[in-house]
């Protein structure tokens, strides 16, 4: 993860999960779920786990939540708790039965360093489950989506964080990386499969998996 959004996340960690709901109209929680439903028993790795916010949607698997930024991670109520970035994993191979990540890989510095660290701390037949944001796929949503995140973000920022600047960064994040189709394929891990939540489908959920 870069250092540039872990200033970021560290100046606005105490607000950033109330910020969250409003942006999402309540549903971040909901988006979270479906994808921990793709994950197996067992022990599971938070990797970007914030303030603990997906603790709840666990069940009762032995999760292990990692964050780059130390002042999410005070916040968290997950006991096993590890300050590091995605890209090197402090684990011995082989260590998880599954990863999840949500509203992460848009951050990171290498998403094909961080894919590579993921396998390599999977167990053989592991499974990693990603939920990010991206811009719609039709053409025209995609435009009027780029332009309601350049208003809405750095307003609400300001208005619930008092911090827009940070959140224009997160708006600019949003271009950073190609539809998650492309951004997953081709790695070490098999993807499963991709799809779509929110509206115009600017969440996506995805699959991926550790040959056994």
């Amino acid at each position: 993860m870069s250092s540039k959004s872990d200033r970021v996340f560290a100046r606005i960690a105490r607000r950033y999960d109330r910020v969250n709901r409003v942006l999402s109209l309540g549903r971040e929680q909901e988006w979270r779920r479906i994808g921990a439903e793709h994950l197996p028993p067992g022990r599971v790795l938070d990797l970007g786990s914030g303030t603990g916010a997906a603790l709840e949607i666990f069940g009762d698997r032995d999760v292990v939540a990692l964050d780059p930024v130390v002042e999410m991670l005070r916040l968290s109520p997950i006991r096993h708790r590890v300050a590091a970035v995605g890209e090197q994993l402090p684990f011995r191979d082989g260590s998880f039965d599954g990863v999840f990540s949500a509203y992460v890989f848009r951050n990171l510095t290498s998403v094909p360093q961080t894919l590579a660290e993921i396998h390599r701390v999977l167990r053989p037949g592991g499974r990693a489950v990603v939920v990010d944001l991206t811009r719609p796929r039709p053409a025209l949503a995609r435009r009027i989506h780029r332009m309601g995140t350049s208003v809405v973000l750095p307003l609400i920022g300001a208005i619930l964080a008092r911090a827009p600047g940070e959140y224009r960064y997160l708006h600019r994040t949003l271009d950073s990386l190609p539809p998650p189709e492309e951004l997953l394929a081709g790695g070490p891990l098999r993807l499963e499969r991709v799809w779509r939540m929110g509206m115009n489908g600017f969440v996506y959920g995805a699959v991926l998996d550790k040959e056994k």
